[in-house]
């Protein structure tokens, strides 16, 4: 015997209901009966139309599939010359074409399980739950996604310039879409998650053709300024590499304690920056002394008194 349990919408106690023997016999006769009536033809044409009908949509599908990949190529290769020509930079020209392959998939897949007869509505719904879930659970993966590719498409600095971030200074070497690799003059290389660079202020000193050059030397009181003035001028304007326009300045920039601060200004090519600050500045060191300038020890004047 079967035992049913029923629970009443009004929410009565619940009933035990026993079906007889009797019953549960008749029932079983009654299926018999019913499945020795069926046309076994009309079963067969049925499940034979099905198949052809489900053959004939999978070769519908596999068309459509081959055909839009084909599309999806030639559209990936038209963009890729295009980026090419421009030169665009080679991360977000792959982050492109990437992008590009993946969207292209995705449509191709839907239209193919609307072609099947999977309801679209429902595998769309399911693919933005999913990504819901995927990006929940990647907040901060996502984020520094989305600060490369601002990177990539704004471009505040590429790869080879010489910036200064989240208190790193160095050459870019690498931008990639969720960091980016700065490589520091001592040879250490620090990885930077896009998220933070891409959202702090960024000094950028190979953006600009040219680049200031200053110099600070103190000299002692009393030293000819216009001598060493003459003599700075023409240490800066004997290398080449220095530009006419602007034309190199030497001014004194501060009275010190123990010294007179004198500054000195020259433009250059951003490549020639460091090598011309660093050369003109021994020659300086070893040139200034024989025009007459003393460089000043810090000095500290101490009187004693005497009492009675």
């Amino acid at each position: 015997m079967f035992k049913f349990q029923i629970q009443t919408p009004a929410a009565e106690p619940i009933e035990q209901l026993i079906v007889p023997d009797s019953v549960q016999k008749a029932r079983f006769a009654e299926t018999i009966k019913e499945l020795s009536n069926l046309d076994m033809h009309e079963i067969f044409k049925e499940i034979l139309s099905w198949l052809v009908w489900t053959g004939i949509k999978v070769c519908i599908a596999l068309l459509i599939y081959y055909v839009g990949r084909w599309l999806l190529h030639r559209l990936v290769n038209m963009f890729d010359r295009i980026m090419t020509r421009r030169g665009t930079e080679i991360t977000l020209h792959t982050f492109l074409l990437t992008l590009i392959r993946t969207c292209g998939y995705i449509v191709l897949v839907v239209v193919i399980v609307s072609v099947l007869g999977v309801d679209s509505a429902s595998f769309v719904a399911i693919l933005a739950s999913m990504g819901l879930a995927i990006g929940m659970a990647l907040s901060g993966t996502l984020q520094n996604f989305a600060g490369g590719v601002m990177i990539l498409v704004l471009r505040p600095y590429k790869v080879g310039d010489y910036i200064e971030a989240q208190g790193v200074k160095g050459t870019v070497q690498a931008i990639r879409l969720f960091t980016t690799t700065i490589t520091t003059f001592d040879k250490q290389t620090i990885y930077i998650p896009n998220n933070s660079i891409s959202t702090s202020i960024i000094n950028n000193y190979s953006a600009a053709d040219k680049r200031r050059c200053s110099w600070k030397i103190s000299v002692s009181y009393g030293d000819d300024y216009d001598v060493i003035r003459a003599a700075m001028l023409e240490i800066i304007k004997r290398d080449s590499r220095v530009l006419d326009d602007p034309a190199p300045y030497v001014r004194i920039d501060n009275l010190a304690d123990s010294a007179v601060v004198i500054e000195a200004r020259a433009w250059v090519m951003n490549a020639d920056y460091w090598d011309v600050l660093d050369r003109i500045m021994e020659a300086f060191y070893k040139e200034l002394p024989e025009r007459g300038a003393n460089f000043p020890f810090p000095q500290l004047d101490v009187h004693l008194s005497k009492e009675n």
